[in-house]
């Protein structure tokens, strides 16, 4: 018997997760201006609207009602698994019943039980990159290995047939398909959807599509869910109400998929973490019943604030940003400054470059390496107008300097 001391503390598998980037640079910003500094936070992805009064007031009468203060179904209230079913059907057109859907705890729960109930140790997931954070971690958790598909500015963030078909191999079980996109905003067109769609279904392959921005798109782009294209047993869709209507903190999100899958992911949630809270799934029906107007008046908002921002970063020497048309981020390339000096350093990487900005212009942003392609940034244009043209305008300034 070896002795326990020498053992590490800590699992090799939870050991192996990157903390999250986005949250971290959100949760440094946040200390900063805790110690008295204006720092303006381009960083966490998070309307800055609150919660509609309809859906709080939905909340607080469930806080009163005895019978939620019980355990419900682990997989969800059955009146709210039929709602995202009605739901799913009037965003997507697509069909589903009440037992395809397994109500999670946020978005971030629903992917990582996806995976873990689709994944063996070595099968291949395809993930175009630049990705999500939570993405990797959640894949490699299941024990799935990731297969990068990666892209740039020059074609809009979008991957295309040829490049996935290139990366497949015979232990590709899963493509990871995200339109809108976080980080880029980058939307596929209802054509190269239907192309990629088609190809899945071609070799086999299940997709996993996160859904979570359909409603936030802009000019003449529109949501198509690639659900259309797939044999009905070979995907799953991933979404939650936290970003159409303003809820990021109350953690209420769903997976929809196959009968057989949503069992085993809902037995796998009865074991994690059973039913989510009662309170945050009764605010979530009032939601997915409501109408979308909270929704509209929040795009207006973004629509205008993503032009400010792509007209002024682009104004910036060394600064190149495509113009998103959904969700609410810009995704810069900020390569043609790297190892330039600005205030007597020489930042080698955007991961460097972020820090020296937090620094120097008390403006938050996360680095492309978040994300798996160093060289750019994210900033996120959730945030009010007048902190945006100010933020934006410390990060011209600084940036300036480079020479």
């Amino acid at each position: 018997m070896g002795d326990m001391s020498t053992r590490p503390r800590i699992s090799a598998r939870i050991s192996a997760i990157a903390e999250s980037a986005t949250l971290a640079v959100d949760a440094k910003a946040k200390a900063m201006k805790a110690a008295g500094r204006p720092v303006i936070g381009f960083g966490a992805g998070e309307p800055d609207f609150p919660t509609p009064g309809y859906i709080v007031e939905a909340a607080v009468e469930a806080a009163k009602t005895p019978k939620f203060h019980k355990y419900t179904p682990a997989g969800g209230l059955p009146e709210l698994k039929q709602a995202v079913a009605d739901k799913t059907l009037r965003d997507s057109g697509v069909q589903v019943s009440a037992d395809q859907v397994l109500i999670t705890n946020g978005g971030k729960q629903a992917v990582y039980q996806a995976f873990a109930t689709l994944l063996d140790p070595g099968d291949e997931v395809l993930v175009v990159a630049p990705y999500w954070t939570t993405y990797p971690e959640a894949i490699k958790l299941a024990g799935g290995v990731q297969v990068d598909v990666v892209t740039d500015e020059s074609t809009g963030y979008l991957a295309s047939v040829e490049q996935l078909e290139a990366a497949r191999t015979e232990r590709t079980k899963v493509l990871l398909f995200v339109s809108p996109s976080n980080p880029t905003g980058a939307v596929y067109s209802r054509e190269q959807v239907e192309a990629i769609g088609r190809w899945a279904g071609e070799h086999g392959l299940w997709v996993v599509t996160d859904e979570i921005y359909e409603h936030l798109v802009y000019g003449g782009a529109e949501f198509t869910s690639i659900v259309h294209y797939l044999p009905a047993d070979h995907w799953v869709i991933l979404n939650g109400v936290a970003k159409t209507y303003a809820m990021t903190g109350w953690r209420v999100g769903w997976l929809i998929g196959p009968k057989d899958v949503v069992k085993a992911a809902t037995n796998l949630q009865s074991h994690a973490t059973s039913n989510v809270s009662n309170v945050a799934q009764m605010a979530a029906l009032a939601a997915v019943r409501g109408d979308l107007s909270a929704v509209d008046e929040m795009k207006t908002a973004f629509d205008r604030r993503r032009k400010t921002m792509v007209r002024m970063l682009n104004e910036i020497p060394g600064v190149l940003c495509p113009e998103p048309e959904g969700a609410f981020y810009v995704y810069p390339s900020v390569k043609e400054l790297l190892g330039k000096e600005i205030r007597g350093k020489r930042p080698q990487t955007s991961a460097e470059l972020a820090e020296l900005v937090l620094e120097e212009a008390e403006v938050a942003v996360v680095p492309g390496e978040a994300f798996g392609t160093p060289g750019y940034f994210r900033l996120s244009y959730a945030l009010g107008d007048d902190d945006l043209v100010e933020g934006v305008s410390r990060l011209a300034k600084l940036l300036s300097e480079a020479r």
